[in-house]
């Protein structure tokens, strides 16, 4: 079933923008709700491939993250920090995964509050299969030029670090 429109939605919505007096904010608000439906056009490429892994893409970051580990185990609340989402997500995944057989929790040898959490052997083999699913199927054919991916690197990099997610 073919659900593309006949015209860009979000060119009226600017042209509404303009036409209603909001000039001033129309070009921007055009931008920002572009990326926003590129940002839902993208996440479902991203879950159909993982799909037939039984993975969220939450839940997927999270496996490839542990497998970059040295150790293949970090504590809770780095993964959290490094993943930029609250503790209760990350406790949610874990819980998941971990009934899936994939991660493990233990106690941090030297710091008994820290929990680890620890790619198990299966774990470490379906980040392999799904990171190659996706490298396939969506991150080495994205949809964007090349020199587009460069500059869109460079542009929400620099939004990013503006708005205080990370520091040079």
């Amino acid at each position: 079933m073919d659900t593309s429109l006949s015209r860009d939605p979000i060119a009226e919505a600017q042209r509404n923008w303009e036409e209603h007096g909001w000039g001033d904010a129309a070009a921007s608000m055009a931008a920002i709700t572009a990326i926003m439906r590129t940002q839902q056009i993208l996440l479902a490429r991203i879950e159909t491939t993982l799909k037939p892994f039984g993975l969220t893409f939450a839940r997927y970051e999270l496996l490839a993250l542990l497998s970059f580990a040295r150790k293949g185990s970090l504590p809770m609340n780095k993964a959290s920090a490094l993943l930029q989402v609250h503790p209760t997500s990350i406790t949610n995944a874990v819980d998941r995964l971990e009934r899936a057989g994939l991660v493990e929790r233990s106690r941090h040898p030297t710091d008994g509050r820290t929990t680890l959490i620890e790619l198990t052997a299966a774990g470490r083999t379906l980040a392999k299969r799904s990171t190659a699913a996706l490298n396939a199927g969506v991150f080495s054919a994205p949809g964007f030029d090349a020199g587009d991916v460069d500059q869109l690197i460079r542009i929400l990099g620099a939004f990013r670090r503006n708005a205080g997610d990370f520091q040079d």
